[in-house]
């Protein structure tokens, strides 16, 4: 089952409230991955908040994105 993404909001608290294509709203907390490469690019609220749906999944300027898999699995249903 492909799990896409179709929008995508960027909390201050670095958090993405998503919605997939399956319907679900859910919410996945980034503040883990962003001591990690490459996301620790983007480990400042005004870039942070850059995030938009782009090939199904979320992506920044830079070409830094995450599976959308891990999006799913690793969040949390809102």
């Amino acid at each position: 089952m492909t799990i896409d993404v179709t929008s995508v909001h960027a909390s201050e608290d670095f958090h993405l409230e998503i919605q997939f294509r399956n319907g679900e709203r859910r919410r996945f907390d980034m503040r883990p991955l962003l001591r990690q490469k490459p996301w620790n690019r983007i480990a400042a609220p005004h870039l942070f908040k850059h995030a938009r749906v782009e090939y199904g999944t979320v992506m920044w300027p830079g070409e830094i994105d995450i599976a959308p898999e891990t999006l799913y699995q690793d969040s949390v249903a809102c």
